[in-house]
């Protein structure tokens, strides 16, 4: 590896850093503010009588505000202060499978340049329609749920001072990970590119990014999304969509395929405390994503299609 290339690489880290930091430092400031204020309690109350449309009671509300305003580790947190059925957990583990961390994520995938209309409409519906299809299906998993360990819990805290200071070293410790993260991933990705090795990576993936109707530049995408997250990988998505010419059809695709599955090993493992099935949690996680991608590609070029030979008979009549 030569000086350049370490150099590049790091200007990339933090100029991805800084993109990035200024979404999540800001967002995670007041979300931990607002859990010290009426205002996440007031949100809770308010869609605590939708649940049972989810098959979900009116408290399981807690755990899906907290791990949608925060994080999956938030959410979690919340399920173990309840007793549920092995049911009511899948579910829950389910929908905040698909849609937690959500202030931050959309934040960062907007940035990549995927409309926030698509942004919701598929985080949001994919939670709502598998845990109604979920209730509906499965009749068993009335048992209550035996959890395996508890969360280490935050010290009580009293006094704006100490909520405040709370905050702002929550919002520090985020833009730390996410330096220690992306950096380093930023410096591999640049030696990879100059040893030529991603024209190779690319074209080994070539076949899954084309079954899914992408091309094959968008396989770094795909592969950073689903090893370290969607607010991590964003950050190549980021790169990737201003140097390596992915197309924003193709960034868009890549986001629908990893809001289903994007660190797909971490998420899932991270509900094995809570006592419930994990490998179908898994399998639901995949085959929504490569389903759905594969169904959004489809429609599309169909609609591609179809613009273009309307174009083409007007410039012809």
């Amino acid at each position: 590896m030569n000086k350049q290339t370490f150099i590049d690489g790091s200007k990339s880290g933090l100029q991805t850093v800084w993109t990035l930091g200024k979404i999540i430092f800001p967002v995670t400031f007041i979300v931990v503010i607002l859990q010290y204020t009426p205002v996440l309690p007031w949100i809770t109350d308010l869609i605590a009588p939708f649940m049972g449309l989810f098959g979900l009671s009116g408290e399981a509300a807690v755990p899906l505000v907290l791990g949608n305003f925060l994080n999956l580790y938030a959410g979690i947190a919340g399920i173990l202060s309840l007793e549920m059925t092995v049911k009511e957990v899948f579910i829950l583990a389910v929908m905040l499978s698909f849609s937690h961390n959500l202030l931050i994520e959309t934040g960062v995938a907007l940035k990549v340049g995927v409309k926030l209309w698509v942004v919701l409409l598929v985080r949001l519906g994919l939670a709502f329609i598998s845990a109604i299809v979920i209730n509906l299906v499965w009749s068993g998993g009335q048992e209550i749920a035996q959890y395996g360990m508890m969360p280490k819990q935050d010290e009580a805290v009293s006094g704006w001072g100490s909520i405040l200071l709370l905050a702002f070293e929550k919002a520090a410790f985020g833009i730390l990970q996410l330096a220690l993260i992306v950096i380093p991933l930023m410096i591999a990705i640049q030696i990879m590119r100059d040893l030529k090795w991603l024209d190779l990576f690319s074209k080994w993936m070539a076949p899954v990014t084309r079954g899914l109707g992408m091309k094959e530049n968008t396989s770094m995408t795909l592969v950073a999304g689903l090893t370290i997250g969607l607010a991590y990988g964003a950050g190549v998505m980021i790169k990737a969509v201003q140097e390596d010419g992915v197309s924003k059809k193709d960034a868009t695709l890549a986001f629908i395929f990893l809001v289903a599955c994007h660190a797909v090993v971490e998420d899932t493992l991270i509900f094995i405390p809570l006592g419930i099935p994990i490998l179908p949690l898994f399998l639901i996680r995949i085959t929504t994503a490569v389903v759905l991608t594969i169904v959004v590609a489809y429609v599309w070029k169909r609609n591609e299609v179809a613009r273009e030979r309307k174009l083409g008979y007007e410039q012809t009549h």
